[in-house]
């Protein structure tokens, strides 16, 4: 009640005492701590500890130098190759590994080829796959074999046939490879030529998406393919370039009845200015405005296609 005197005044209580300097103590602290490190540098986080040790990286190399070829890794890579009928040495299969149809069909086929299936460690599989999803199965597939360019022509002339090439010029995606190979298998060529340099070979990927044509159709890497047409053109074959900006349209496509070279050019950079010049034509494919350009192996089929019609008019 008021006039309590039993009742006290809110009083402010001092409980800490006033901080006085820290004679230096805390420079350090006001200074920082740098740049934030990465993460692979931070032994708590997860990038660094997914690192890899020496060891592994040693262990994977070694793996890596005891095979001769290419791996597929994947049930549905292995499978779709051994369909394509792809040149493979071994399949390897993970221990106590849970089989479905895809496996069960890859173990048959490699039973009707004779090919050896190596059952092994999943870490083997990891190391053989460079750390792919390999799903337990993997195959060893050999080294493409290349021809000269000479022996295209002989199969040609074995055949009474003159002689119709493809040449790529510096076509880097494998998947155009392939389907160009598939289309010189369906319309009749004798061979194609890519570049040894910057530019595609017969991959893994090539040969799925050649669906088999890759076993069929001869391919020789040059090293120089200027110098190839060149050598070609003084052997009475003629040259020409398939480019949107050409002179000759598809329809009067020229020399389609004589010894000839399509070449493709790379995917959306076209020829290259030294392969353009050694051509004796550029031959443009008719298309709506409003597409830019064609795939170089949709273009490769269109400019085939006509070859072979006209051909055997």
């Amino acid at each position: 009640m008021a006039g309590n005197s039993q009742r006290r005044g809110a009083v402010r209580k001092h409980t800490k005492t006033p901080k006085v300097g820290s004679g230096g103590n805390s420079r350090r602290a006001l200074e920082g701590k740098g740049p934030t490190p990465k993460a692979e540098d931070r032994p708590y986080h997860k990038a660094y500890k997914s690192k890899e040790q020496p060891a592994a990286v040693a262990r994977r190399a070694r793996r890596q130098r005891e095979i001769d070829g290419e791996i597929v890794a994947g049930r549905n890579p292995v499978l779709e190759a051994l369909r394509a009928g792809v040149q493979a040495r071994t399949l390897y299969i993970a221990n106590r590994l849970e089989s479905d149809d895809r496996i069960t069909e890859a173990l048959r086929l490699c039973a009707e080829r004779g090919l050896g299936v190596v059952e092994t460690s999943r870490q083997y599989l990891e190391d053989l796959t460079d750390g792919a999803a390999h799903q337990g199965i993997a195959l060893l597939v050999a080294p493409y074999e290349y021809c000269d360019v000479e022996d295209l022509l002989d199969g040609a002339e074995a055949k009474a046939q003159a002689p119709l090439l493809v040449a790529l010029d510096s076509v880097t995606d494998p998947r155009n490879v392939g389907a160009v190979l598939r289309s010189a298998g369906a319309f009749g060529a004798h061979g194609v030529l890519v570049p040894a340099r910057r530019a595609a070979g017969v991959t893994v990927a090539a040969w799925k998406v050649s669906a088999g044509a890759a076993a069929r159709v001869p391919v020789a890497r040059v090293t120089n393919l200027v110098r190839t047409l060149n050598d070609l053109k003084k052997s009475g074959v003629f040259v020409i370039g398939l480019d949107a900006g050409g002179d000759v349209p598809l329809a009067a496509l020229p020399f389609a009845a004589d010894p000839l070279v399509v070449v493709v050019g790379a995917e959306g950079e076209g020829l290259s200015r030294l392969v353009r010049e050694t051509c004796d034509a550029i031959v443009s494919i008719p298309i709506a405005a409003s597409v830019e350009s064609l795939n170089a192996a949709v273009a490769a089929g269109i400019t085939l296609y006509e070859v072979a019609k006209q051909r055997t008019e």
